[in-house]
């Protein structure tokens, strides 16, 4: 129930909150007004004649190819649907999307698909005679191996293989191939584990989760029946596991799917989603392109931290631009994972949302990073927290599993430094939620402390969090000593001290939103 004090503050809260935001919109179009000619990454725009900020090669190279993969999504999408039409089931849907989406890599990857496939089919070689066996644990030697080898050796010219192959090199595509396999390694540790599992007693209780499961009692099927569910044997064919590790709407950038979920919906499309629900998932992406066009057009933070222009305002320009930069990797993200995953739900099949919450609606690093990348947080419990040990090792695995999230996004050491600055920021954050649990508040006054101090506590864990994510990826380890040194300097105190009222008083908006949202659930 909501008190009358909450219900009081509430108010204040949201007046404070839109006062913040209408300094930050402010302040952003000064400084791009003011500084625009000395930025990084401007191109003429279609708004008001303005300059657009495509400095994030990333976004540039998504927004510049967005016809031509839509185009060939449509296609895709199209046979799709007529293959089905004529009652096609697995195993002859595998076959129809592996040939489609051969085609898309041989224009993606050139000559170098080649390398795709040969690995591909040693993972597969090694799932079948060890899968089952105790040296399962070889499958991570393998793509771990290739996972790192890809990178040192940049794709592998084929230079490398002699002068008499050089020429290939002149045929590799539009699209780097070591970029993409990223999330190939983890298709093929995914395949290589649920076929595992398949052959042990399965501990999932299909009836249980249907019965406590809103969706699955409806008659839909969540994700994590589909997943939990095991297969038959002749599932774990070949055709059936390269069609799921190139399958193209997902094969650039996922969402992440496991195994086991993706080839149940081979047989039977997803049910979760109505054709208007997928109708309507589309026009929120057209609506979210829009926003991001917008902001690129009139707040030129990527271009701020891309050209280094930022180091030289005051920290509150810095601040503005911090915050400003991670709001715009997460729409770029959050517009990249859904749109592909809006082509997979139309060819029938679901994957795990990436990006269920936004990212100025997370107040501990546990929620944040459930529901940033979040089908990817999905894999690493299955198949990395849940087989080191889960909470019983929990302090232990963050710093395995960040270690490896590290590692698996690039070989750079500024990502080493986030994911371990990600560590230190998580063992406190475990110790006091334990303490928190075990600790039994009855009084009125005593809910009311426990309530500001998770509120601070929720303001110091966005802090370092903001730190943690612009060190790991705009100013990496080397800018540490200058980021905290502008703002723990006299000039500086003003604008942390504004900083950390805003995120005690955002965490607090919600406290009020998870509220709002547990009372409609309850009606």
């Amino acid at each position: 129930m909501t008190s009358s004090w909450q219900r009081k503050e509430l108010p204040f809260l949201i007046l404070y909150a839109v006062g913040f935001y209408f300094i930050i919109i402010r302040r952003s179009l000064q400084i791009s007004r003011d500084h625009y000619t000395k930025l990084y990454g401007l191109r003429p725009g279609w708004i008001s004649d303005r300059l657009n900020d495509v400095s994030d090669a990333q976004w540039r190279n998504f927004r510049g190819n967005l016809p031509i993969l839509t185009l060939v999504f449509g296609i895709f999408a199209l046979v799709a649907t007529v293959s089905r039409s004529y009652g096609l089931k697995a195993k002859g849907m595998s076959i129809v999307w592996l040939l489609l989406s051969m085609a898309y890599l041989s224009y993606l990857h050139g000559a170098c698909i080649v390398y795709i496939l040969s690995i591909a089919s040693a993972n597969y070689l090694l799932v079948k005679v060890c899968g089952r066996t105790k040296y399962a644990f070889l499958l991570w030697i393998f793509n771990l191996t290739f996972l790192i080898c890809n990178r040192v050796y940049g794709g592998y010219p084929f230079s490398l293989l002699g002068p008499k192959w050089a020429y290939l090199d002149n045929y590799r595509g539009t699209f780097r191939w070591h970029i993409c396999f990223n999330f190939v390694v983890l298709r093929m540790i995914s395949f290589g584990y649920d076929y595992h599992w398949a052959g042990h007693d399965n501990r999932f209780d299909q009836e249980k989760h249907v019965q406590r499961c809103n969706n699955c009692s409806s008659g839909k099927t969540c994700y994590q029946l589909l997943q939990g569910r095991s297969l038959k044997n002749d599932t774990f064919s070949f055709t059936i596991y390269l069609c799921y590790l190139i399958y193209a709407p997902l094969y650039i950038a996922g969402p992440i799917i496991s195994f086991n979920a993706f080839a149940s919906q081979l047989d039977t499309p997803q049910k979760t989603y109505s054709v208007q629900d997928v109708v309507w998932y589309g026009l929120r992406w057209i609506f979210s392109l829009m926003l991001m066009e917008t902001m690129t057009h009139f707040f030129y933070y990527n271009a701020f931290a891309i050209s280094g222009t930022w180091k030289y305002l005051s920290p509150l320009d810095i601040f503005v631009i911090g915050y400003g930069v991670l709001n715009f990797m997460w729409l770029k993200f959050f517009l990249l994972w859904r749109y592909f995953r809006f082509w997979s739900l139309v060819n029938g099949i679901e994957a795990p949302e990436n990006m269920p919450r936004c990212l100025n609606n997370c107040y501990n690093l546990e929620s944040f990073w459930k529901n940033w990348h979040a089908s990817f947080n999905k894999w690493l419990v299955r198949y990395m927290y849940i087989p080191l040990g889960g909470t019983q090792r929990k302090l232990l695995n963050v710093w395995v599993i960040f270690t490896f999230v590290a590692i698996w996004h690039d070989l750079e050491w500024k990502l080493l430094s986030w994911a371990w600055l990600t560590c230190i920021f998580f063992v406190p954050e475990m110790i006091v939620k334990s303490a928190a649990n075990a600790l039994k508040v009855e009084s009125s006054f005593g809910k009311f402390l426990c309530r500001e101090l998770s509120a601070v506590a929720g303001a110091i864990t966005i802090t370092c969090l903001m730190v943690a994510n612009l060190v790991g990826f705009v100013i990496g380890p080397s800018g540490i000593n200058w980021f905290l040194s502008r703002f723990l300097q006299k000039e500086g105190l003003p604008t942390l001290g504004g900083m950390f009222i805003t995120f005690y008083v955002g965490t607090k908006l919600m406290f009020h939103i998870s509220e709002a949202k547990k009372n409609v659930r309850g009606r």
